[in-house]
């Protein structure tokens, strides 16, 4: 087998155009996650030798917003394999360039499958063996996670979003473009990511008022590809609020733009929180949202129901709450 390494880091500057519209205090939610996806796509095609797919992205902590102008690094790392499934952690850090002083800004779990491009079907990777200490706890953690993900799996999919609605919801649709796409003819997971995020950020803001920003997301799970040419539709619907956070469900459906709307298929959901934010990127209080109907008082149990899953199985973290600073 060819030498393989299992950590890749990517550096660069996050430009004017990263940040999601004027007087946000940094780069919006969805481009953090196009780059960590981007960086986790090199680490997984890297190891496996072959094209890759997201399958899951999850348990995205963000911490502080990262300005237009600093200098950013991704740091992605295989922590566990399956038969053709690769676990990959994924840590962005961010630094003014005048001092190189790095900080965490987010860090998340990102889940790849091989794929065989002739025929779309699954092939085995090289496993994956932890070497040194910090690796064999970081297995242990991606091990820790696969009962909670399965839990949180099941108590989405006993959900629908059909029924009469009263929540705040903001629905979008375009055609998918040619340059949304990977080498590998589908839409980068990337930058379905960030579809998601201006969705969310969008319904959140109209709600509240106020500028809002991503500060937590559960699990953005991927069922179908997506093609180029494909009528996209993005559905993000405030499910909860509390104190200060806003929790929103977001659907993206894809199809082929001929079937119309009623043929379009889940590709994409994913569970978001926001929070409004203050001129100078103090969180504000949330504007409460009250259920009404039937099927909006369930999704607001669904969402506390998945708070009160995270919060049972309590896996390790996947990244250890070590010192972060370093110069470059």
């Amino acid at each position: 087998m060819p030498d393989r390494t299992p950590a890749i880091t990517l550096r660069f500057l996050a430009a004017p155009t990263d940040v999601l519209m004027a007087g946000n205090h940094g780069v919006n939610g969805g481009r953090v996650l196009e780059w960590i996806d981007k960086a986790a796509y090199a680490c997984a095609t890297g190891w496996s030798g072959t094209y890759c797919v997201t399958a899951y992205v999850g348990h995205i902590h963000f911490f502080r917003p990262i300005p237009s102008g600093h200098m950013v690094e991704v740091r992605s790392r295989i922590s566990m394999t399956g038969r053709s499934s690769m676990h990959i952690v994924n840590e962005v850090y961010s630094a003014d360039p005048r001092d190189g002083q790095f900080t965490r800004a987010c860090d998340c779990l990102v889940i790849f499958v091989a794929k065989d491009t002739a025929t779309g079907t699954t092939v085995p990777v090289p496993p994956y063996e932890p070497t040194t200490e910090e690796e064999t706890r970081m297995h242990q953690a991606a091990l820790s996670r696969i009962e909670l993900r399965q839990a949180i799996e099941s108590e989405m999919n006993k959900q629908t979003y059909d029924g009469p609605s009263d929540a705040p919801r903001l629905i979008t649709r375009f055609l998918a473009k040619p340059t949304d796409v990977n080498w590998g003819g589908k839409v980068h997971g990337g930058t379905a990511m960030e579809w998601i995020d201006e969705a969310g950020a969008a319904c959140t803001m109209e709600w509240s008022g106020e500028h809002t920003v991503a500060v937590y997301a559960g699990g953005i799970r991927f069922y179908r590809p997506i093609q180029i040419g494909d009528l996209i539709e993005v559905d993000a619907r405030l499910i909860r609020t509390d104190s200060r956070g806003m929790q929103t469900s977001i659907h993206v459906r894809s199809g082929a733009p001929r079937g119309g709307r009623d043929n379009l298929q889940t590709a994409i959901h994913a569970t978001v929180s926001y929070v409004a934010v203050d001129i100078d990127g103090n969180p504000l209080p949330a504007r409460q949202f009250t259920p009404q109907t039937e099927e909006d008082q369930r999704l607001w149990e669904h969402a506390a129901t998945l708070r009160e899953l995270r919060s049972q199985y309590s896996p390790q973290p996947l990244v250890a709450q070590r010192a972060v600073n370093h110069t470059t």
